[in-house]
């Protein structure tokens, strides 16, 4: 199918589309909609329906769904799974494709599976995708890439289908990197807001009441550019804030927690890792001296 726009174009490429969770899905089904001949392939055939009503193929193996497609797109639950399915494909099946594996894992993990790959004649490239399936199709979405550049750059136009493509580096471990990096920062946030519904509900407030704070309040642009510059010259100067003070008002937020008989657990983490920096002397320090202490491991016992 050519792009009608463009009379010219090459036909869209075919793809394959490994997992068919809620992210695989939502892949596929861009991948159809830009006019690409998709091939399927899920442990669970049925949740491929929609997609072969819509132009899908669906493979009886994952052998045969690499088989159909230059490029193979890997969408599962961790590189655990990517083993278990690619460890049933023959020895030469691999040879000549491109695997883009989008399955969330270490930095090692993707390393790893790109010595896996190319042992077996095939290139991986790592990638991370930094939206919900909500996002897939929006070209204002990002995917990190890193692995070979030629690999990305002649792919690049069939991953744009999915989302904007940003490449990062030759390593195969660095799109994982940046990627677990993003969710340390999402989790954390979103779990505190998971708190703060629960500390809300307990006095009778809604989500919706607190709407407007939980906005600004996860708002941190200003504290990430007001913090770059300072934690990378090492200055944790207690000119604007002290660890010993935000100690103080993790503790608030604790015991306001416990008075309310919500969980504390999350709440208390926070305090323990305030008062372990204020232990170690850091309590006339700014709360950013907090990025030293988290760089080493706490002795073990």
């Amino acid at each position: 199918m050519k792009n009608p726009a463009d009379p010219q174009a090459p036909a869209p490429a075919p793809v394959s589309v490994i997992g068919l969770g809620p992210m695989g899905l939502a892949m596929a089904d861009a991948f159809l909609a830009a006019g690409h001949p998709v091939t399927v392939w899920n442990r669970t055939p049925s949740r491929a329906d929609g997609l072969l009503r819509r132009g899908a193929r669906l493979a009886a193996t994952a052998e045969e769904a690499m088989g159909a497609s230059p490029l193979t797109v890997l969408s599962l639950t961790g590189y655990d799974a990517v083993r278990a399915v690619l460890d049933g494909v023959g020895p030469t099946a691999l040879e000549g494709r491109v695997l883009v594996n989008l399955t969330s894992g270490t930095p090692d993990e993707a390393r790893a599976g790109a010595a896996w790959a190319a042992e077996r004649g095939a290139t991986h490239l790592t990638g991370g995708v930094l939206t919900p399936p909500s996002g897939i199709g929006d070209p204002a979405s990002t995917t990190l890439y890193s692995g070979p550049r030629d690999v990305f750059d002649a792919h690049r136009a069939t991953l744009e289908v999915l989302t904007g493509a940003d490449h990062r580096g030759e390593d195969a471990g660095t799109a994982a990197l940046l990627y677990q990096l993003n969710m340390v920062m999402f989790w954390t946030a979103l779990s505190g807001y998971w708190q703060a519904l629960a500390l809300a509900g307990a006095h009778g407030l809604t989500a919706a009441d607190i709407r407007p704070l939980a906005l600004d309040a996860l708002d941190l642009g200003r504290f990430v550019e007001f913090y770059t510059p300072r934690v990378d010259a090492g200055d944790h100067g207690g000119d604007v804030d002290r660890l010993a003070m935000g100690l103080a008002s993790a503790e608030h937020v604790l015991h306001t927690a416990a008075d309310a008989g919500v969980d504390t657990a999350l709440p208390a983490a926070v305090a323990d890792l305030f008062r372990r920096g204020v232990d170690a002397g850091r309590g006339a320090d700014s709360s950013s001296s907090l990025v030293e202490l988290l760089a080493e491991a706490p002795a073990a016992g």
